[in-house]
């Protein structure tokens, strides 16, 4: 009994204090409850979503909504919802048939909020959200992986913010999205395949990140897509060929993503309804026939486009092949309006964007794309189509309310989403001075996170790269004048803004980006305002003046001896900063005893070398232009430049040139190696054919490439200055080390057994097929990447280096000493330079890529 009643005292006291648990816990709660009385009372809020929402709200930053106050979260009002905007949470409110209401938070819409805080995973306590939008805030961290589990989210939009992070490829998983905006953010890594699983997607853009790899084939699944984004996001790889199966796509927009290949022709049968733009890739190859077929505008501007544009295209006039490398990018046209002659201004204004005049500034607003006023002598030409305009809609014209002198001249500006060019027409051949005046009045001052860079060009030129008019001006509504000085010789002056993809698309509102000017002023350099244009009687004095000064220059020609060739090199090298000494040709006759045969050491397709001594007893080699030689000023203009800009100590030295009379004369240090072509050669950083001809070709660099690497795989100089029988040579050793069989002894004994032994096996043996003296036997340097990344074998290959390891004794090459005669003296000197080719050609077409392997 006493057992019994100690048991049951024992589960009294338990149960009495399990009691006291629970009612403390229910206490609790009721506490809790009653602390949102006053808020709660007339509220239909589930409490659970009511603390998911005030978490949201705190780590969003939303700092303004008072969950202590009276006003329901879902009474969609403000403070919770403001209308007009829309912006803030809404709830859908149902009834539930006995006086009481249920309500469930549906969409939180936080715009322009300047929010500051991360992305919260409490989302998930919102089970009924179908709408996520907190377009340009200042949000940071990462996509939540956990909302994958909401089922009713249709739309997330993020656009502008600094999120950063891959895309969770969870997100396939949410089968009720219509629409994910990530632009304008810093994600990163592979677009996840997982998307294509998105059953009702509508709208997926990705633009200004920071993405990997290739666009998956699996977004041929999207077959709801109605419009793909994808722009200045730093993708890859080709255009997937499956995106037939995208029947509903009215956008297909991949623009600078570097995608590289031809255009699919299963693209040609897509109905794209708007726009398809692939600008600013590198798409090579012909357009196909049936892309004409498509009823929107096509941007095809900035790849390697080649072959003939489709003529159902050339009917429709809806295709941009502006800055293709094979086709005519030229958009001058030559003083196209009669009523000007060559020679007949000297000056043009323009008040950019207005239709108003301006003290000298004239208006060009009438055309968006392209104007030339009669009488006058400048027009413009735009090109490019702004995608889903915002506040700014398609216009071409921003204007802005500004104070402070000359506001009618910044108050208005022009822009153009892709290329905006000006042209001056019937000009003066002369100098000229460009101001370009620029004023950002698009951009807020609290915009902080919007970017405009453009590039300038001037006569074709690049003066200003990656340009950002808030920078250069330090503040937005800021004026900035940029001076430039031009050339005009063929009377026509261009003045090119270029929008090159890059800055931000999309802040402060979607098309505030591309080249903006405000106006422009261009006047010769002599003339001198308030002048007018010249008279009659002033054209006929200076002609007069002319003539008189052409009499005088002929009679001081021919009391020197040179009339015939001096004003016709004068014309175009007159002027010029040829960066380099100037010998007159009293010295140089001086030197070599007025070109005397016995002084004559060679003949080259230039002309022929003569040895000459200064006064100074410094020796030098003279290279005269022949009368046979069908080089011309332009050539010796850029013999000059190369030779001068090239300064190193394996280099033949260029101590000036003359340019008088007839002759136009270079001026080397003289060389006792019997040739210079073999001087050169002897040094091993020289490819052959460069030392032979002076030629900067593709196949040069990937010879010095290859030297480069002997040199850090040996951790030695290529070469030694030491006596002739006690010099060194690595490229020769290196050769000698292959024939024998122990190339692993080339490697730096410093590194003793830290090293990969096949990896630097294979950068030995790229390195001399990159050293082959036959050019066209080296690789290009895409190939040699690929080989130096294990995705090529290294081929086979027969060394046609200079070196003969027959020749060379072992113990030489153990010690590094060779003879430094690497060809016979007396042998005839011959190379192959078949393969020489332009490095920096004028017109880079797609043949010259193609040349240099890309």
């Amino acid at each position: 009994m006493h057992i019994h009643i100690h048991c049951s005292y024992r589960f009294l006291i338990k149960f009495t204090k399990s009691y006291k648990v629970m009612f403390a816990s229910r206490l609790i709660a009721l506490i809790w409850f009653l602390g949102f009385a006053n808020y709660v009372a007339p509220a239909c809020l589930p409490p659970l979503e009511l603390e998911a929402l005030s978490v949201v709200a705190r780590k969003l930053g939303k700092r303004d909504w008072n969950f202590d106050g009276e006003v329901d979260p879902c009474t969609n009002e403000l403070p919770w919802w403001d209308v007009s905007v829309p912006n803030g949470v809404y709830c859908n409110i149902t009834s539930n048939g006995n006086g009481t209401t249920t309500c469930h938070v549906t969409r939180i819409i936080l715009k322009k909020n300047n929010l500051n805080g991360s992305l919260p995973i409490e989302l998930v306590g919102l089970p009924s959200l179908d709408e996520l939008d907190l377009t340009r805030n200042f949000l940071n961290g990462s996509l939540p992986p956990d909302w994958s589990s909401m089922e009713f989210l249709r739309i997330i939009s993020l656009l502008g913010n600094r999120l950063s992070g891959p895309i969770p490829k969870e997100y396939g998983n949410i089968t009720s999205l219509e629409e994910l905006v990530l632009e304008a953010n810093q994600f990163t890594g592979n677009v996840p395949g997982e998307i294509g699983d998105l059953p009702r997607i509508r709208r997926l853009f990705l633009n200004s990140n920071y993405f990997t790899g290739e666009l998956p084939p699996s977004l041929a699944k999207l077959t709801t897509l109605t419009d793909l984004e994808v722009q200045a996001s730093g993708l890859s790889g080709p255009i997937p060929s499956n995106l037939t199966y995208l029947t509903k796509l009215n956008n297909l927009i991949l623009r600078s993503c570097n995608i590289v290949g031809e255009l699919p022709g299963s693209i040609a049968q897509l109905k794209i309804d708007d726009s398809l733009d692939l600008s600013f890739n590198k798409l090579t190859g012909p357009i196909p026939e049936g892309l004409g077929g498509q009823e929107g505008d096509i941007y095809l501007t900035g790849n390697f486009l080649n072959g003939t544009v489709p003529q159902s295209m050339e009917a429709k006039g809806n295709i941009n092949l502006f800055a293709n490398s094979n086709g005519n990018t030229s958009e001058y046209p030559y003083c196209v309006n009669p009523q000007c002659m060559p020679n007949d201004f000297y000056f043009f204004h323009i008040n950019c964007g207005s239709n108003k005049n301006y003290g000298d500034y004239q208006a060009d607003s009438d055309s968006p794309n392209f104007y030339q006023a009669q009488g006058e002598n400048w027009g413009f030409s735009s090109t490019g189509k702004f995608w889903n305009p915002e506040t700014y809609g398609e216009s071409l014209f921003a204007s802005n309310n500004t104070s402070g002198p000359e506001s009618n001249l910044y108050s208005t500006a022009r822009l153009s989403p892709l290329s905006l060019t000006y042209y001056g027409f019937c000009l003066r051949n002369g100098n000229y001075n460009v101001n370009l005046h620029f004023a950002e009045i698009m951009f807020t001052s609290d915009t902080t996170y919007g970017r405009r860079v453009f590039d300038i060009y001037i006569q074709g030129e690049l003066v200003e790269k990656d340009f950002n008019i808030v920078n250069v001006a330090g503040a937005v509504n800021k004026p900035k004048i940029m001076p430039y000085p031009a050339f005009v010789g063929d009377h026509n002056l261009e003045i090119r803004f270029y929008w090159a993809g890059k800055g931000t698309t999309s802040l402060p509102d979607r098309s505030v980006y591309g080249p903006l000017i405000s106006a422009i002023s261009v006047v010769h350099a002599t003339y001198k305002p308030g002048t007018g244009s010249i008279s009659t009687g002033a054209k006929v004095g200076i002609a007069m003046a002319a003539i008189c000064a052409l009499v005088l220059l002929v009679a001081i020609l021919r009391l020197k001896g040179c009339l015939g060739g001096k004003h016709s090199m004068y014309h175009d090298l007159k002027g010029l900063d040829l960066n380099t000494g100037k010998f007159t040709l009293r010295q140089i006759r001086a030197a070599t005893n007025n070109f005397d045969p016995a002084n004559k050491i060679g003949e080259g397709g230039f002309g022929p070398v003569y040895k000459g001594v200064l006064l100074d007893k410094t020796i030098i080699a003279v290279k005269q232009l022949s009368s046979k030689s069908k080089q011309g000023n332009r050539e010796f203009i850029n013999e000059i430049g190369m030779i001068s800009a090239l300064q190193h100590p394996h280099l033949v030295k260029l101590y000036g040139c003359c340019i008088e009379g007839n002759q136009l004369l270079l001026v080397y240090e003289y060389l006792e190696n019997n040739s210079l072509a073999r001087a050169l050669f002897g040094t091993g950083y020289m490819a052959p054919e460069y030392a032979m001809r002076g030629y900067l070709t593709d196949k040069a660099d990937v010879y010095s490439f290859g030297i480069v690497v002997l040199e850090i795989v040996s951790g030695r100089s290529n070469s030694s200055i030491r006596p002739k029988e006690d010099s060194f040579y690595l490229l020769d050793w290196a050769n000698s080390l292959k024939a024998r069989g122990n190339l692993l002894e080339l490697v730096d004994q410093r590194l003793e057994s830290s090293f990969n032994k096949e990896e630097i096996t294979r950068a030995i043996n790229v390195a001399l097929i990159c050293t082959n003296v036959v050019a066209a036997e080296r690789p290009s340097m895409s190939a040699v990447v690929s080989i130096l990344e294990g995705k090529d074998v290294v081929p086979k290959f027969v060394s046609e280096s200079s070196f003969s390891a027959g020749k060379t004794k072992p113990d030489e090459v153990e010690m590094g000493a060779f003879d430094s005669e690497v060809v016979s003296a007396d042998a005839p000197w011959s190379v192959s330079s078949t393969s020489a080719a332009d490095l920096y050609p004028v017109a880079l077409d797609t043949n010259y890529w193609e040349k240099r392997g890309f």
